[in-house]
């Protein structure tokens, strides 16, 4: 048995299992894949990147090695963010592959793969499944030492510092919170280049699985403790690989990431946005957007959903409920093209909603008390295996009488929508969504409501029952046709 699988961010798994010969597999079934779509010349190179997890150093050295046994000449981009990694790849017609676990625990890593066109779908994961070598030795030392290069973290950072003009921070007092995010440094340099005054704190030695996403309560303390001694316009940060992103008001309050994305789609000027179901409904009440294009949680879906709605005219864009932000098309600001980046980003939503902000003489908390009144609070439940969860959520799809038990008092349901896990929107227009994580075992729950209190209310009940019952190992109601 083994943790590795495919998950909605590529392939992830426990360290003691991403060994060098489990490594080398994945990797040479992936060039395999490449080598079978594109020209010799273009898969002459293979682009490899990294973030500051303990095990990425050692795990980094396995994919170079599995490349250039492969014949293709492994090029180490170094330490930079993953929208770093895929920018150069686009630009540079080549695949890629980030080492990195994100923002799950350092004992947790994982491998990104890139075509030359963006991220690899789901039928490029069959692809890689079907090619994995049989064979389990381990793999030869690399024949060629590996190209190494800067370039990809300087086009990443040249293409926002650009942006001087139309995404101005002059005046802005922003703190950074870096922890262990390979972002950290390149933050204080984008911002710095935009005009901000940046003061850095709380940097980490050893590596922090920084959820973005469901923001702990020793974070959303840290960071309110930190604003309220230290006066500032707003705090940013992003995950451990940097497509993440993760911006507070000046009181240290966390912008919830699809709020964020929110934001930025409406500052950039988008025409369609495309985002998972686990999104606030405020995006559609907003009225900012000529259409909302749901999907499934996770990347490729979002990918594929821009694809497809990229046909027509406009900007398209789309983000996730963490405040990944995803730009389907090109767009101007002020004569500068700022081209396509279709792969989560943390740097553009930050520097765009921040000038937003600024541009419009507001704070940050303005800007999203201006938007709807809806309010998600979100949390996961850990070590949860799919075995549990994927009957909970089946159960819920299928059958009233486990809604009826597990949100017996809250409300009635009126819809249940099963695009990914189960949405339940309730008659008082709260909406409750369960589903399992695509990365790790967990149990991933959203509610929503018109008060943020009632929001963190309903959580925390749902979550109380959910644990109660998967603690006794039972499901919450038989669905039809079960035992």
């Amino acid at each position: 048995m083994t943790s590795l699988a495919f998950g909605t961010s590529g392939l992830r798994g426990l360290v003691v299992d991403l060994t060098d010969v489990a490594v080398s597999r994945y990797t040479a079934a992936f060039v395999a894949h490449m080598q079978k779509q594109l020209t010799a010349t273009r898969m002459a190179r293979v682009l490899i990147g990294r973030d500051l997890r303990s095990s990425s150093p050692r795990i980094t050295a396995a994919v170079m090695d599995a490349v250039a046994a492969a014949g293709m000449m492994p090029v180490d981009c170094g330490e930079l963010p993953t929208p770093a990694l895929a920018l150069f790849a686009l630009h540079e017609g080549a695949p890629a592959i980030m080492v990195t676990g994100s923002h799950i625990p350092d004992d947790r890593n994982g491998l990104k793969f890139y075509r030359p066109d963006g991220e690899i779908d789901k039928a490029d994961e069959l692809a890689i499944f079907e090619r994995l070598p049989v064979d389990a030795a381990t793999p030869a030392a690399s024949r060629l030492p590996p190209a190494e290069t800067a370039a990809a973290l300087e086009a990443y950072c040249r293409r926002y510092e650009a942006l001087g003009q139309s995404m101005s921070l002059a005046g802005l007092r922003l703190g950074v919170y870096q922890h262990s995010s390979v972002a950290r440094d390149l933050l204080v340099r984008i911002l710095t280049a935009l005009g901000a005054t940046c003061v850095p704190f709380a940097r980490a030695d050893t590596f922090l699985p920084v959820d973005t996403e469901a923001v702990s309560l020793a974070m959303a303390t840290l960071l309110a403790d930190w604003a309220r001694d230290n006066p500032v316009d707003a705090i940013v940060s992003a995950d451990g690989d940097g497509d993440r992103p993760l911006l507070t008001d000046a009181s240290g309050t966390v912008v919830r990431g699809d709020l964020l994305g929110l934001l930025t789609a409406a500052a950039l000027g988008a025409d369609i946005v495309v985002t998972p179901i686990t999104s606030s409904s405020a995006i559609e009440l907003s009225g900012r957007f000529k259409q909302v294009i749901r999907t499934r949680v996770g990347s490729p879906y979002v990918i594929a959903g821009m694809t497809a709605a990229a046909s027509g005219a406009g900007v398209v864009a789309g983000f996730e409920a963490n405040g990944g932000f995803l730009l389907g098309t090109p767009i101007d600001c002020d004569g500068l093209t700022l081209a396509p980046l279709p792969t989560r980003d943390a740097v553009l939503p930050l520097i765009a909603t921040l000038a937003l902000a600024r541009r419009g003489g507001r704070t940050v908390a303005e800007l999203v008390a201006a938007l709807p009144p809806r309010f998600t609070a979100s949390d996961r439940l850990t070590a949860i295996p799919a075995t549990l969860s994927g009957p909970l959520v089946t159960a819920l799809i299928a059958g009233p009488e486990a809604v009826a038990e597990l949100l017996d008092g809250l409300g009635t349901v009126v819809a249940v929508d099963a695009t990914d896990g189960a949405r339940l929107t309730l008659a008082g227009g709260e909406i409750v969504t369960l589903r399992a994580s695509g990365n790790a075992p967990e149990l991933r729950c959203y509610c929503e409501a018109d008060t943020r209190v009632g929001a963190e209310q309903m959580l925390a009940s749902v979550l109380e029952r959910v644990r109660a019952r998967l603690s006794r190992g039972t499901r919450l109601s038989r669905v039809k046709g079960q035992s």
